[in-house]
């Protein structure tokens, strides 16, 4: 069931409760639809933690917990999918999603070069900045595009084989 197996890896509500970087949220942590495991929080909660964990910023779950309260997701899905771009993912996702901002703007890809400087942050800013932020968006508009709809056909997929099986016994029961 997509219920169970999303349960066994969430991290337990008391622990994001207590999490320090969401205590501005206050009492809306403990609202309870925040918290259910149903198709419509969880394809929600896929989208957004995997939006999030596209965009090239500091407090990515941050900014996932205020779109998941915004829009009644599954907040604890929500922030555990932002980290599939943790420091050990980042790199190759960001150079991946700077290599279609690039693409997409039709701009040569820069040499990888780097100078600890904030003149060289400065000048390469726009030049590393603008593609990288726009393939940001449209990998993680794609990513939670296909998050969401891939959720929802798995959960609906998962229902209807569990209701076949429920008729199945039904019928072998009354013979």
């Amino acid at each position: 069931m997509p219920k169970n197996f999303i349960k066994k890896y969430l991290p337990d509500p008391e622990s994001i409760r207590q999490n320090k970087a969401l205590g501005f949220l206050g009492e809306v942590i403990h609202e309870p639809n925040l918290w259910h495991l149903n198709r419509h929080s969880v394809t929600k909660a896929f989208a957004i933690g995997l939006f999030w964990g596209c965009i090239p910023m500091p407090m990515q779950m941050v900014a996932a917990a205020l779109v998941a309260i915004r829009f009644n997701a599954n907040l604890p899905l929500s922030l555990a999918l932002v980290w599939f771009s943790n420091p050990l993912t980042m790199p190759a996702i960001f150079y991946f999603e700077y290599l279609v901002g690039t693409w997409l703007l039709d701009m040569p890809p820069l040499a990888f070069e780097y100078e600890l400087s904030f003149e060289w942050f400065k000048e390469k800013l726009y030049e590393i900045g603008l593609p990288l932020f726009l393939g940001s968006f449209v990998c993680g508009v794609v990513l939670a595009t296909t998050g969401f709809f891939s959720i929802n056909a798995l959960w609906k997929q998962n229902v209807i084989k569990r209701w076949r099986l429920r008729q199945q016994r039904r019928r072998t029961a009354t013979k």
